[in-house]
Formats: structure tokens, sequence, C-alpha cells
């Protein structure tokens, strides 16, 4: 499977220990907040400052 073909594509990291990352759904363009520290970690959508789901143009 090529890059191209998978689901998610991470845009954005930072921080080694604890990570933040930012993922985007290239079948929806929803962009997901990641973030790690030690053994626990979490994913949520990436809202604007009105609440909204932040929203990537998706490329075919």
């Amino acid at each position: 499977m090529g890059k191209q073909d998978e689901r998610f594509e991470k845009i954005y990291s930072q921080g080694a220990v604890n990570v933040t990352e930012i993922w985007v759904d290239r079948e929806t363009g929803v962009n997901y907040v990641f973030h790690a520290g030690g053994y626990a970690g979490g994913l949520t959508p990436l809202l604007d400052r009105e609440g909204k789901v932040v929203i990537s143009p998706v490329q075919k």
C-alpha cells in the first residue's frame, strides 16, 4: 500500500515525549488532533474557534 493509498495523512507533529499531531482523513477532509504523553494518548476532531470541525479540501 503506497502513501497515496493510506486513508490518513499526518500534516503536523511536535514533541518527542509529549507528542501532538494533526492528521487529515483523505476521504472526508476531517482534521484530527492526536496527543500522547507517557502511556496515554487521545484523538479528537480539530475544532475552529466557533466549535465547528476543521475540514480540509479533499483531493482525488
